[in-house]
């Protein structure tokens, strides 16, 4: 299967793509909300609910928009090179995790995303008033996976 086959058959049987599919993918975080599925050799994640995925939009599209400066990054509109994209998505929610559970702040994985966000909103009232310079500091210190080595015969 080509890639842009690959594409077109993943939007047909996944209406509502997980915003966070990244981090969901790398084991980094879970979601209540998530449904995980396989197509060809990969798998995908969707989200169950229209109103849990409005709501990881708009934090992601924050956290993107407030990291932009940090990650050296002139636009943060689209979707991010995979690497920052993990950045963003892992820091910013175990940056959350941290600002709402100070308990947790050894912690490298988030339990549950959308739950995060519900705290989130029951805290600050909206989105757009959390401390994003907090959570940036998040995302500019997470280290994502270390690029393996590869040997050479030569």
């Amino acid at each position: 299967m080509d890639e842009q086959e690959y594409r077109k058959t993943y939007h047909s049987v996944n209406d509502r793509r997980c915003v966070f599919e990244k981090t969901i993918n790398s084991r980094c975080c879970t979601c209540e909300k998530s449904c995980r599925f396989h197509l060809a050799d990969r798998e995908g994640i969707a989200c169950k609910s229209a109103t849990a995925n409005a709501l990881c939009k708009e934090l992601l599209g924050q956290m993107r928009s407030n990291a932009r400066f940090a990650l050296h990054l002139t636009s943060a509109d689209a979707p991010l090179p995979h690497a920052k994209e993990i950045k963003v998505q892992t820091g910013g929610l175990l940056g959350l995790q941290n600002l709402l559970h100070p308990e947790k702040s050894d912690a490298d994985t988030v339990e549950n995303a959308i739950g995060l966000i519900d705290t989130a909103i029951t805290k600050f009232g909206r989105l757009e008033d959390l401390p994003y310079d907090i959570i940036v500091q998040a995302i500019v210190k997470f280290e994502g996976r270390k690029k393996r080595s590869r040997k050479h015969d030569h």
